[in-house]
């Protein structure tokens, strides 16, 4: 996976409506962060499968992120 991509990645978890983050199940939400990305980047099937591993490897610090976003 490519700094940019790491990049987008953060970018979306960061300016993703906490709700959003919070509600989805873990599936959906690597389904939806990995859409978001193939909005903006041109992934190959490998990459994806990259990305979609490190999303899950990183959905708690994302749902952290986004509680903590949500009552400040």
């Amino acid at each position: 996976m490519t700094p940019k991509i790491m990049r987008q990645l953060w970018s979306v978890v960061e300016t993703a409506q906490a709700k959003t983050l919070l509600q989805l199940d873990d599936a959906s939400l690597v389904q939806w962060l990995v859409k978001q990305i193939k909005t903006q980047a041109l992934l190959d099937c490998h990459e994806t499968d990259f990305l979609s591993d490190y999303i899950q490897s990183r959905l708690a610090l994302i749902r952290d992120i986004a509680q903590e976003r949500q009552y400040s």
